[in-house]
Formats: structure tokens, sequence, C-alpha cells
């Protein structure tokens, strides 16, 4: 694991973890072009980025080298579903999990990058819904977020508090990595530690994740993509052991892909309304039929952040 401390013009502190799954180069390649860019800390001039307060800290941190090196997804167990880990196990990241807890730990905001093989757009997850969870999601220029709450509890973001993981696109691209670098600016502007220019924010749909769809063997197919409404009856996904029939209304894929995963075609989820911005309202995730002031939206308006991002919930990993 290789940590890099960063100036910040902000009192937060603040970390950006890439290579928690060594075949994701786009992570990786991101925070070396952060660690390359920003001051280091006890700059004379703050790098031109205004006056670092006392206290703040932007941590850089590259998680599982063997695995960046070896350009494979783990060495022995998965990173991301090995928390909180144990430090005596003889499985490498299983031993990395509570090393890579201790580096972010106190922090007031934490943001993972990751990439999948499936279809855009990119979006956002987490665990535990906090402020500054909240400032993060809203900040990033993501139009979905996913609540994993109710699914896994082995992951950085559902055992590190105040973190959210994002995937910034396709694994391989290099539209995820101009992406994610830009995702990184804004997450660094709303939490005080880039003070460039202000950071932007605007309601973000939230999709809740609710089961695993599972992958047999043979050819697979993918129907629908990520977020688009399956109708009722039709089929999300096939191969010679499953076909995945929609039963029911109001479900969207989550991390659709025909060829990402081994054991499952992604995840079905639900929209269950939207997160507003910080001071806009209490900390809870608000209906998607009530605007700003309470009334209700017609189901076909369109949402407008106010920096360009739309989107009606039914757009088309971890």
């Amino acid at each position: 694991m290789q940590t890099i401390d960063r100036e910040s013009a902000g009192s937060a502190r603040v970390a950006i973890v890439g290579g928690i799954h060594g075949d994701e180069p786009a992570g990786v390649r991101i925070v070396e072009r952060l660690a390359a860019e920003l001051p280091p800390l006890d700059s004379p001039d703050g790098g031109g980025r205004g006056d670092a307060e006392p206290g703040g800290l932007v941590r850089l941190i590259l998680a599982n080298e063997p695995a960046i090196e070896a350009e494979t997804r783990y060495t022995d167990a998965d990173l991301n579903r090995a928390f909180p880990g144990d430090a005596d196990s003889d499985e490498y990241e299983r031993a990395l999990a509570p090393r890579l807890a201790a580096e972010l730990q106190g922090f007031d905001a934490v943001l993972a990058l990751h990439t999948s093989h499936s279809a855009p757009p990119p979006f956002a997850i987490f665990s535990d819904l906090t402020a500054s969870v909240r400032r993060t999601v809203t900040g990033l220029p993501v139009d979905h977020v996913v609540d994993a709450s109710g699914l896994r509890s082995t992951t950085l973001d559902s055992t590190i508090p105040h973190t959210v993981s994002i995937e910034v696109g396709r694994q391989g691209s290099e539209e995820a990595v101009e992406f994610g670098y830009e995702a990184c600016l804004a997450f660094l502007r709303v939490h005080g530690a880039l003070a460039d220019e202000p950071p932007t924010f605007s309601e973000t749909v939230v999709v809740k994740g609710n089961e695993e769809v599972p992958k047999g063997s043979g050819e697979p197919h993918v129907h629908f993509a990520n977020f688009e409404a399956i109708p009722e009856g039709a089929v999300f996904a096939e191969d010679d052991v499953y076909t995945h029939r929609v039963e029911e209304p109001g479900v969207v894929p989550i991390l659709a892909s025909e060829h990402g995963y081994d054991e499952i075609f992604g995840m079905y989820g639900r929209v269950t309304g939207v997160l507003k911005p910080p001071d806009e309202g209490d900390l809870r995730v608000y209906p998607r039929d009530e605007d700003e002031e309470g009334n209700e939206r017609d189901e076909g308006e369109e949402r407008d952040g106010g920096d360009g991002r739309r989107g009606s919930g039914a757009d088309g990993g971890d």
C-alpha cells in the first residue's frame, strides 16, 4: 500500500483511494495524477490553490500494490469483500484490509475509485448516509447513487465512516480516467480541500440495491442497461441456466454486465427518491414526486442541477 499526503486548502481531512482492485487502472492513474498536481504538505505558496488551514489533509492511497503490479483483481481474496479483515490472515488482502482502514481512521470524507464492465452512466455508492456522504454524493457529477446498505457489509464503504464509492466508467477506458479525475476534483471542492472554483451541488436519484442476479453457464445476454426501467414481465438477463424475468414493476438493473462477473449478471434495485444537496431540508431521501417546496412533480419532469446534469432516473461497477 502506498500513501501519499498532500496539502488541503481547508481544514477537512479527506482521502481518495485507487487500486482496491488491481485490474482497474483508472483509479491508479487518477491517484498518480493528483499526487503530481496537488501541492505537497507545507508547500510555501500552497501551489496556487489558496492558503491551507491547519489540520487539513488530502490523503491519496494506492491500495493493493501486488494486484496492481500483476494487473489482476486480487492476489488471494477480493479486498473489497474482505473488510474489516484480519491482520494475522495468510491471505494478503484480508491482512491488508485493517492496514488500509487504519490509514483512513478519523477522516471526514473518503472517495473510493472503481471501474466495471457494465454500461455507462457512472454512479456513486454509499452504505451509510451521513451528512458528509450527502455532501459528497450531491457534489459529484453523477445522476444516480446506489444505496447498498442492505447488501454486503464487507466493503470499504460499509466499514469506513463517510465513505462513498464511485464507478467512474468502463474498465480500461480513457473516458473512465478523465471522468474519474474530474469527479475527484469535484469531491475535493465540496469538502473545501480545493479552492480553485466553487463547488456545484444537485439532486441525485437514489436506487436501493435489493439482490444479486445469479449467472450460470453458456452465452450470457443482458437486455437492459443500468438504471433503465425493466417492464413488468420482461426478461432482464439469460444464459443456458437462468432466465431472469421481472414479474413486478419498478425494477432497474445495477452493474448490469454480460461478462463483468463470473457469478452474477448484476443486481436489481428500485428508485426510492432523491438525495438533496446540503442545506436543502433534513438528511433523508425525498420522494421523487416532490419538488423543493413539497409540490408534486410530473412523472416525466426532468431535473436540472444547475451544472448541466439532467436525468429522469431511467437512463441506460465495483
